[in-house]
């Protein structure tokens, strides 16, 4: 009994019996709440995949993306999804494999691209223009430099999400935000703003986006687990699946809200 009993033990995966605390926010269409208040999107999607495939259990909680930076930190929350990997974050974090792509442009009103005379995001600098972003996120390794400079800081305004950048927009308070085109598409399909908003020419980031562990609170061994997980799922071609049916709905604006 106890060979059959060691044997099992050896051939069947480990459960981990802990819970791990997971945050998130309001983020369309990666991260939010449908019409029967059920936690969805492309990020809920491909997280709870990974997580079934890897046998965990999670608990979620919804917090602002700088807040939760710092419980990652801590180790007061365990995972972050929809996670940019980087040299400061990866002091306190591990980062697991890649499983999308993120990009961030410029978004500014419509017919005002050829009146904002910017090639480069140092151009501000030397220019009246003032953009908008959201505390925490990543917007590449550019606007990280750039942005530990005082007359640089001096063009940016920081707020907690994209909701008050759109409407410090058309107050005329900033000139542009930076944002994802995804969730731009999504956001501007759910309040009928299709015509509010053009991309500005100039180039500012793409990256490949990470599941993300706080090193407080989590382990490398749980960080294997998880990537087996990611690679299971892209060698079965599960992942494929979800990201092109999210894909889908975003070239015809059927987001489930």
């Amino acid at each position: 009994m106890f060979l059959l009993l060691l044997l099992f033990s050896f051939f069947t995966p480990a459960v981990i019996a802990k819970s791990f605390s997971v945050g998130w926010e309001l983020w369309y269409p990666y991260q939010y709440r449908n019409a029967t208040q059920k936690l969805v999107g492309v990020d809920f999607d491909v997280f709870n995949a990974v997580i079934k495939q890897a046998n965990l259990e999670v608990d979620y909680t919804e917090l602002p993306w700088k807040r939760h930076l710092n419980y990652i930190k801590s180790g007061k929350i365990d995972i972050a999804m929809g996670a940019s990997k980087t040299k400061e974050r990866e002091l306190f974090s591990y980062f697991t494999s890649s499983y999308r792509v993120e990009t961030v442009k410029l978004f500014v009103l419509t017919g005002m691209s050829s009146q904002i005379t910017l090639s480069s995001l140092e151009d501000l600098i030397n220019s009246d223009f003032m953009i908008g972003v959201e505390g925490g996120y990543h917007y590449g390794s550019d606007y990280q430099q750039l942005i530990k400079r005082s007359e640089f800081q001096a063009h940016i305004n920081e707020v907690i999400d994209i909701e008050k950048n759109i409407s410090l927009l058309f107050k005329g308070h900033i000139d542009g935000f930076l944002a994802d085109p995804v969730t731009m598409k999504a956001f501007s399909d759910k309040y009928d703003l299709q015509n509010e908003f053009e991309q500005h020419p100039i180039e500012i980031y793409q990256a490949r986006i990470h599941i993300m562990l706080s090193k407080q609170s989590t382990s490398k061994p749980l960080l294997k687990r998880i990537n087996n997980a990611i690679e299971e799922l892209t060698q079965s071609g599960k992942l494929k699946e979800i990201l092109d049916h999210w894909s889908k709905l975003e070239a015809s604006g059927n987001f489930h809200f």
